[in-house]
């Protein structure tokens, strides 16, 4: 039978079904081969010669092929249409033909489909082809360049700022985006301006609010009304003056439909609608496309299939009624920048089929097929007309005007199904209904009685009284509001605004937005806020350093350029070879002469360019680099294991330290207050913030200090939480002679109790922060008498939350409740639940997937038998007698020389950077 692979088991077991038992569909699991993470993987002295490894999990799945393929000479490659499927083929022919398991007489072909059904597969069977040259080159051209950036800059970052972790090609320009925007809103300087609205009241009893657009017969711009007491004066000409409805403009207005999803839209409104990471996105996306219910999720295409555009009026037609199907049919071209790959959007494989019809468990999987089900389906309907309504509304004597703004839907269309969402929504948008208003008639000011909101200005202005609040100015009635208003700076970005200027620019790929906002969040690089994106003092440095260092390379049009010279070897207009080539000439150059640098030289460069940041100006005037806590000191830039920070040069005297945020930023170090003769800090360490009582001196080397614990944050701490930290351990009482404490530990808070001649002391868990500092005695008595009981782990075996199943390799996965959340356990293997994962939602392909990335990074499989190995576990065991019989002197000497041999090795050993350290980031790789 002829052998079919494609990349993952689920979509190997949808296809069997389709190509029936005259077919052997066997799964790769992604790639079996990558560069080794080491140098010379990539040979630049020999022609960027290429060194491949075929992974140890791997090893199995293409064994399993090559043993296929001794009953049939047939093999039929349908790994994804993309470049990394026609990789992930093209490594296979070659894996197999090294092992001899592909002969000169076996037939092997390429196929592709853009949807896993029925129709599609047997479609693709009929039309075979080989592996595309060119699309491989350009696979190859990628992987190398991601590889010579990860294994020659991220060496000099290790080196030159201790703490950081790797640089990547694409993952460094993104950062440097985040970066940029975060400068952008600490140099912001806001802009005060004001704002008057009124409300009208008709004839007929109904009311709308208008604003204030000119004043004394001047069209009024933003910030013509810049403070108080200019607001005062108009919100006092428009409530002393009658008003008419001068002019009532209506006009009709149309909406068109968003286009149907391609990869960063679908990751973007995902954002938007759900919060939705990228990653968990097609992750989801992944799943549904293996079941056959979308086209393929990797895809810079926008258009439809002439058939799913046809069945997709069809549907609409017969759910909402002819009305709602356009004449004609929509036709989209794609607009973005370097679009490669031209697919089909991303769509429903079966328009008939509506998310109510289709039983799907997971909620991820649930909510964005109804996404995608809705935008494909929109995008094909008519479009939706408005009437916009303007009414202009003036005083007799022209000195003042106001206007009022609103909409009404006539027509629905495409917005009975679905609205794309928005990143931001200006605040002079009106989308409001107004009543019936008619020129010529007279526009009262409402009273408050008719606006509960404006009254509830007028109370706490207390009507105009001294205790009027800053930022508001009311008429006598409250009819008429001035507000505050500041110029915001440009928002931070969050994952779907990040993919989008990401794709404005030309950055990177529809494949890799994904893995490269999870590999800067993972690198410990950026944070994620309530959906936003916060730059970590580590991620900052970086930037800095590279923008300094090698501005060329994380340049946005050197980026931009270099994804066009790509397209075009994947178009087979250039040779990869060549492009490397070009590449590595003027990078490897960089890299040498950035080599040379002193550490001191890196700081100081870093210093200067961050030097508004560091040091911003002081209220007093006073020089911004003067140590603040002992005034003789000069602050200087410093980098550790954890990231950067501005400390003092007087150190270890003086040890102020604060984060390179500037003074005044989160987690800063400060006091508290004083206690007896002794200051009481807070501060902030590797672990996290701490307070402290005193400080480091000759006679205190160890103040004494305590963390805080789990819910308790830097900015609400106070002298009387910080001392009531450094008052633990709480002694609760005593029992049977000796006292039960409370506190926290390592594993959070406990109690602890030991009896006269017991060994070791008894520790029992708390459940809550606030129990170390309310646990009463007789609950404090029962549960040390429950553990003292149940020695052991304290707990009786964990109830599993959830069974997912048998793990392919054997073995059950199961959910559980653990310390650091819920987590899945696979034999010796403990993998965390990622944080947009929930243990309801999981499902027992997402669970493999996470246990056998968890696999990879270290965690143990479970044991099948390892006798064989034990033998060479004794092998350490014959040195012991010879090292018995030295002498004392012998030993002596023997380690001395030891102890100068490691001391003449360290500086090698700190010069090479570890491989993980090393490693070209996943963020840079296609997402497969």
């Amino acid at each position: 039978m002829p052998v079919v692979v494609v990349e993952s088991p689920a979509k190997a077991k949808t296809i069997n079904k389709y190509l029936g038992s005259d077919y052997v569909v066997l799964a790769s699991y992604g790639h079996v081969r990558d560069l080794p993470p080491k140098d010379g993987s990539v040979d630049t002295e020999h022609d960027f010669a290429m060194k491949w490894d075929v992974g140890a999990d791997s090893r199995k799945h293409v064994k399993a092929i090559a043993d296929a393929l001794k009953d049939d000479d047939t093999l039929i490659l349908a790994t994804d249409p993309d470049r990394e499927g026609e990789a992930i083929s093209w490594h296979l022919q070659e894996e197999l033909t090294k092992r001899k398991a592909i002969k000169k007489t076996t037939a092997v072909s390429r196929v592709v489909f853009n949807a896993i059904t029925k129709a599609a597969v047997t479609e693709a069977m009929k039309n075979p082809r080989q592996v595309d040259t060119p699309l491989v080159d350009a696979y190859l051209a990628r992987r190398a360049l991601d590889y010579l950036v990860g294994f020659n800059l991220s060496p000099v970052l290790w080196r030159k700022l201790p703490g950081a972790k790797s640089a990547g090609r694409v993952q460094s320009v993104c950062l440097r985006i985040i970066v940029e925007r975060e400068m952008e809103i600490e140099a912001f300087d806001p802009q005060e301006y004001w704002s008057v609205k009124s409300v009208i009241e008709t004839p007929r009893g109904q009311t709308f609010e208008a604003r204030l657009v000119s004043l004394s017969g001047k069209k009024l711009d933003k910030f013509d009304l810049k403070d108080r007491v200019s607001t005062e004066l108009a919100v006092q000409a428009v409530s002393s003056r009658s008003l008419t409805v001068q002019s009532v403009e209506a006009k009709p207005a149309a909406r068109n439909p968003s286009p149907p999803f391609m990869t960063s839209t679908l990751q973007q409104e995902a954002s938007r609608k759900f919060g939705m990471g990228a990653r968990q996105a097609m992750n989801a996306a992944q799943r549904l496309y293996e079941a056959g219910l979308i086209t393929y999720m990797r895809t810079d295409g926008i258009d439809m299939a002439p058939e799913a555009v046809a069945a997709a009026r069809d549907t609409i037609a017969a759910r909402y009624g002819a009305k709602y199907v356009p004449e004609t049919p929509r036709i989209y071209k794609n607009k973005a920048k370097n679009a490669q790959e031209a697919h089909e959007c991303i769509r429903p494989t079966e328009m008939s089929a509506h998310p109510d019809e289709v039983k799907l468990t997971d909620a991820d999987q649930r909510r964005l097929y109804d996404l995608i089900w809705k935008r494909t389906t929109a995008s094909q309907m008519a479009a939706a007309r408005l009437e916009r309504t303007t009414v202009e509304i003036g005083s007799p004597d022209g000195q003042v005007g106001l206007r009022a703004s609103g909409q009404v839907v006539v027509f629905d269309g495409f917005m009975a199904v679905y609205t794309e969402g928005r990143d931001d929504v200006s605040e002079d948008e009106d989308d409001a209904r107004l009543p019936q208003v008619m020129q010529g008639e007279p526009a009262k000011i409402a009273a408050e009685s008719l606006r509960p909101d404006y009254a509830k200005h007028a109370e706490a202005a207390q009507t105009l009284g001294t205790g009027a609040p800053q930022n508001v100015v009311l008429s006598e009635n409250a009819g008429t509001l001035g507000l505050q208003h500041h110029t915001n700076p440009p928002p931070r970005y969050t994952e779907a605004t990040l993919v989008k200027r990401m794709e404005e620019l030309g950055i990177g790929r529809p494949s890799t937005y994904a893995s490269v906002l999870t590999t800067i969040v993972e690198r410990e690089y950026v944070r994620k806020e309530q959906n936003r994106l916060f730059p970590e003092d580590k991620g900052r440095i970086v930037t800095i350093f590279l923008m300094n260092f090698f501005r060329k390379y994380i340049g946005y049009d050197f980026t931009a350029n270099l994804e066009s010279e790509l397209d075009d070897v994947s178009a087979g207009d250039a040779d990869w070879k060549e492009v490397l080539a070009k590449f590595w000439r003027d990078f490897s150059a960089a890299i040498a002469e950035t080599s040379e640098l002193r550490i001191t030289e890196v700081l100081d460069k870093l210093d200067d360019a961050l030097a508004p940041t560091l040091y911003p100006p002081r209220e007093d005037g006073s020089d911004p680099r003067v140590c603040p806590r002992c005034g003789e000191g000069s602050l200087h830039l410093k980098t550790s294991r954890t990231g950067g920070f501005v400390g003092c040069s007087r150190y270890p005297e003086c040890r102020y330290t604060r984060p390179i945020g500037g003074e005044g930023a989160e987690g800063e170090d400060r006091v508290l207050g004083v206690d007896g003769d002794d200051e009481i800090f807070l501060r902030t360490g590797r672990f996290g913030p701490y307070v402290q009582r005193g400080e480091v001196s000759e006679e205190v080397k160890k103040p004494p200090r305590a963390s805080l614990p789990k819910g308790w944050s830097a900015e609400a701490m106070d002298l009387e939480k910080a001392l009531t930290l450094l008052s633990l351990p709480r002694e609760i009482g005593l029992y049977e002679g000796a006292m039960i404490s409370a506190n926290f530990g390592r594993f959070g808070p406990y109690l602890i109790h030991q009896l006269e001649g017991e060994a070791k002391p008894v520790y029992a868990n708390l459940k809550t922060t606030d129990e170390v500092f309310e646990i009463g005695m007789n609950h404090a008595v029962e549960l040390i008498t429950h553990k003292r009981e149940n020695p052991g782990r304290g707990r009786t075996a964990a109830k599993a939350l959830k069974e997912l199943g048998d793990h392919p390799d054997g073995g059950p996965m199961q959910v559980f409740e653990g310390r650091y959340g819920p987590y899945i356990k696979w034999g010796k293997v403990n993998a965390t639940l990622p944080k947009d994962v929930t243990p309801e939602d999981v499902t027992p392909e997402r669970a493999i997937e996470i246990v056998n990335e968890k696999a990879a990074k270290g965690g143990k499989k479970p044991a099948k038998k390892a006798a064989a190995k034990k033998p060479a576990a004794k092998k350490p065991a014959a040195k012991k007698p010879a090292a018995k019989k030295a002498t004392t002197a012998k030993t002596t000497a023997a380690k001395t020389t030891t102890a100068k041999t490691t001391t003449r090795k360290a500086p090698a050993k700190k010069a090479a950077p570890k491989a993980e350290d090393t490693a070209p980031d996943a963020g840079d790789l296609t997402e497969e």
